[in-house]
């Protein structure tokens, strides 16, 4: 029985002859052709020791990098943040209701009226100058 042999390449299968022994070579030679010698390299050639310890030292510069910024983690009001995203300038608490927020809305609000966009929407709005005079809900 004679079997008919295909090679998938990209979404095509093309049908391999079994007759000739060095087809997989012309394939080769043909990419290389078209694509440039760097296409049908084996990346282990490529590969020397040098490379190697390049290697492993960004991992192991990765690794200390991760696991130090792991620990340096600042806890604010029960949620665990890295420390480089906290400012201590940055305002993310609302004064009123307490909540910590990471909208981009409420940074307007907080900017303007030192609150967040609820507060803002449930006791500021419409009484804009009364919260201006320092009025504030009671707790």
């Amino acid at each position: 029985m004679r079997r008919t042999l295909f090679l998938t390449i990209g979404k095509r299968e093309v049908r391999v002859p079994n007759k000739d022994p060095n087809y997989a070579v012309k394939i080769e030679q043909a990419i290389a052709k078209k694509y440039g010698k760097d296409t049908v390299v084996n990346p282990k050639s490529l590969w020397d020791n040098e490379k190697e310890q390049q290697y492993v030292a960004g991992l192991k510069e990765t690794y200390v990098r991760e696991t130090l910024e792991d620990h340096d983690k600042v806890e604010v009001e029960g949620v665990f943040i890295p420390r480089k995203l906290v400012k201590e300038e940055s305002k993310r608490s609302c004064p009123v209701c307490k909540t910590y927020s990471f909208k981009s809305n409420d940074d307007v609000y907080m900017t303007k009226f030192e609150c967040c966009e609820e507060c803002y929407i449930q006791w500021v709005e419409g009484r804009e100058e009364r919260w201006k005079t320092g009025w504030r809900p009671n707790k």
